[in-house]
């Protein structure tokens, strides 16, 4: 071998979320593989201001502690997150007197509100105590993907720089974890938009947003146990746009504003001033907190079009794509670092399918096929919906409804290790397929409702943890199952999505009987859950028993 082009197993471009977790976990894997990592930035990551992306939910928390085994680090270094929690506060000062989404207490299944900075640090000492190669302050110059799936022995090069010198190395595998630069994605030219448009602003303030302070009424101060409702990660919301409010243990918080474009445009918040005046008009509790803390402001930044698509991230030629190297969706939902998990999970299926001498074609395009449909579930969790985020009727039910098919369905295959079981996949092939069709039905239906919703916003917290079904759901990721239990797992959830767009169907058309009803009213048949409201799955204005 030629000392000038050492040969790796997997050189991974990019040293960050992503990157660094892959790492991980090839590693704990195949222990003897040969890792390169090649990260850009030279210096270690700030605390608070490093990146987006803080706030993590189910499937990515349980992948950074279940599967990495980062727990320890997870509950010592971050904060545990209360939830997500949903206001409809637009022009409002009286916090107490609007309607909340969000649970009392602490549901079975841990998620993390995490400073980037911190985290990636940490997975950088973490990586080379675990015996993976990370080299920072290195620039990738060149890459030259080798057609290895006709040639098993072709190797691709790939040559960089790094203080000073300019240096090459050949590798088995090469995997794109740099974010929007996608090297490979441009290279094969791989982009792909979708008709998601949304926006995102968002800056770090170095202290903490207390929202139980923004009012002092102690009964609304004690619906929650503990009553610390800003370790949630907060969403105040109106027709168009929601703003997030995420705390970080380092001290600061992080702020942001998602939004359409056709109802609130980028030009009216592309600084940190014209987010002010934004903040003035639309959520005025925010900026009465923040307008004594100007002279704190650590960091400002935007994109005007964050979402879209790839047409391809795993190749049988032995190069792949994650984290933001290949998808994006939306940050509603936090779905970043679950897709990380998904990702990483698949490209470390086939390399150990590959160090073991199986061919990649078939498994490549499963795996390739399962990622983009689980990308297209998810986004039609957002794609023409930012106009109901204001709509205090509609919100809710959306919310229970986009809760139940995450925890019933993506999140089950990940807690499980199912992702890669192709048996399960094969006889769960119609129970997936009508969930993904009820989704998307029960989407369009709640944009349908929305328009014509009387948008009521009475002073009452929906409580989820009053839903005994719902955090039943939660705790059963907890849950220990075999391949039959999973399959059965999977049914049941079906059937569960299907009785709750039945009832989603019959409250909207008890109010509003000529409202159409679309592809739902030809998948379910309308449920009030009226004859035996014991065993209603919707919450009513205020929360009731279910079965």
């Amino acid at each position: 071998m030629n000392p000038q082009h050492p040969s790796r197993d997997v050189v991974i471009l990019g040293g960050g979320l992503a990157g660094l977790t892959l790492a991980l976990q090839l590693r704990q894997r195949e222990p003897d593989l040969d890792i390169l990592v090649l990260e850009r930035r030279s210096e270690p990551a700030p605390d608070a201001v490093h990146k987006v992306g803080e706030s993590t939910v189910e499937v990515g928390a349980h992948y950074f502690d279940k599967v990495l085994g980062l727990g320890e680090h997870l509950r010592e270094r971050h904060l545990r997150k209360f939830g997500f929690r949903f206001f409809f506060s637009e022009g409002r000062r009286d916090l107490d007197q609007v309607t909340e989404i969000g649970a009392s207490r602490h549901l079975s299944v841990p998620s993390y509100q995490i400073d980037r900075g911190i985290f990636e640090n940490f997975l950088v000492e973490e990586a080379r105590r675990r015996g993976i190669e990370v080299v920072e302050g290195s620039m990738v110059r060149r890459i030259d993907l080798a057609e290895s799936s006709s040639d098993p022995t072709a190797l691709h090069r790939v040559g960089y720089t790094h203080d000073g010198a300019n240096h090459e190395v050949s590798s088995r595998w090469v995997v794109d974890a740099c974010g929007r630069a996608g090297l490979i994605k441009r290279k094969q030219g791989l982009a792909e938009p979708n008709n998601h448009a949304a926006h995102a602003i968002w800056f770090r303030i170095k202290d903490r947003i207390e929202i139980d302070r923004w009012t002092d009424n102690a009964e609304w101060r004690g619906r929650c146990d503990p009553p610390a409702r800003w370790l949630s990660t907060n969403h105040l919301v109106g027709a168009g746009y929601w703003v997030w409010l995420i705390p970080l243990s380092s001290g600061s918080h992080s702020v942001g504003i998602v939004a359409d474009p056709a109802i609130h445009p980028l030009d009216t918040m592309d600084t940190f001033d014209k987010a002010m005046d934004w903040f003035q008009t639309y959520q005025p509790l925010l900026f009465d907190e923040l307008d004594g803390k100007r002279h704190l402001l650590q960091d400002f930044a935007f994109f005007k079009r964050f979402s879209y698509g790839c047409k391809q991230v795993y190749s049988a030629d032995r190069w792949a794509l994650t984290g933001e190297a290949g998808l994006f969706l939306d940050p509603f939902y936090s779905p970043g670092s679950d897709f990380i998990a998904i990702s990483n999970t698949y490209i470390t299926e086939l390399v150990s399918m590959d160090r073991r001498g199986e061919r990649l074609g078939a498994r490549v395009q499963v795996f390739d096929q399962l990622l983009h449909s689980f990308y297209e579930s998810t986004l039609a969790l957002y794609q023409d919906q930012y106009p109901i985020f204001g709509d205090p009727e509609v919100l809710p039910v959306k919310v229970i409804w986009d809760y139940t098919y995450y925890w019933g369905v993506l999140a089950q295959f990940v807690f499980h290790d199912r992702l890669a079981d192709l048996s399960s996949l094969a006889a769960l092939r119609s129970e997936l397929a009508q969930c993904q069709a009820l989704n998307r039905a029960v989407q369009d239906f709640l944009r349908a409702w929305s328009a014509v919703s009387e948008k009521r916003n009475p002073a009452v917290m929906l409580d989820q943890a009053a839903l005994p079904w719902f955090a039943e759901l939660n705790r059963s990721l907890n849950d220990t199952l075999d391949a039959a239990g999973f399959v059965a797992r999977i049914r049941t959830s079906n059937a569960q999505l299907h009785t709750l767009a039945g009832q989603i169907l019959g409250r909207a058309l008890a109010e509003h009987p000529g409202l159409d009803t679309g592809a739902l009213g030809r998948l379910v048949t309308p449920d009030s859950g009226a004859s035996d409201p014991a065993c209603a799955l919707l919450p009513g204005r205020l929360p009731e028993p279910v079965c």
